[in-house]
């Protein structure tokens, strides 16, 4: 039983590891503060991970699933490219609400992973972005958008979303609906075509 108490789960070092991680740093945390943390000696971490760098990638791996499987289908859902896109900046910012650390550690220790990883990762945010090119892309073909630069206009739209985790106070006066909402008017008032 008292094995039990000192050993801990999975969960505990990630959560560790993300909150680590978010305050100091992936380079400034060493093993020894994850251990600390957990209230185990160093040694014993490595009975749960090989490297301190699996943790970053799990963690990583874990924002941009949630991000994928969340946007994912509203943004290819089968409706007009006004809605996707209001649709799919409510769900990126709702997987921002709940993992604000998670996903702040994902754009800023993207250059701390190992080359081969990096290069994973960056395909995978690449491919996550280009659903925006696409309903961006869709919208200007359907004429319910004017023509613009869909690149420059996704990687303004997810700049504000990204950044959205940095100010975003959960106990604050508004949720992350309303701010999903006034993002979305804000972005198609610049992208719906206006009436001659």
């Amino acid at each position: 039983m008292a094995q039990s108490l000192v050993r801990p789960r999975h969960e505990e070092l990630v959560a560790a590891a993300v909150r680590l991680f978010r305050e100091r740093g992936y380079h400034a945390t060493s093993m020894q503060d994850l251990a600390e943390a957990l209230g185990i000696q160093r040694g014993s971490l490595y009975h749960y991970i090989a490297a301190k760098e699996d943790l970053l990638w799990e963690i990583m791996d874990r924002a941009m699933t949630r991000l994928w499987t969340s946007v994912a289908p509203v943004a290819r859902a089968p409706s007009s490219a006004v809605r996707r896109l209001q649709e799919a900046i409510a769900a990126h910012l709702a997987v921002a609400a709940s993992l604000r650390d998670e996903l702040t550690i994902l754009h800023v220790e993207l250059k701390s992973l190992s080359p081969a990883r990096r290069r994973e990762m960056v395909a995978r945010r690449d491919r996550y972005e280009a659903l925006f090119r696409e309903i961006l892309e869709d919208g200007i073909a359907r004429g319910e958008f004017r023509e613009v630069d869909v690149r420059a206009t996704a990687f303004a739209l997810l700049g504000a979303c990204n950044w959205f985790t940095q100010w975003f106070r959960p106990d604050g006066p508004q949720g992350h609906a309303h701010f999903a909402r006034w993002f979305s008017e804000l972005f198609l008032r610049g992208l719906q075509r206006r009436e001659a």
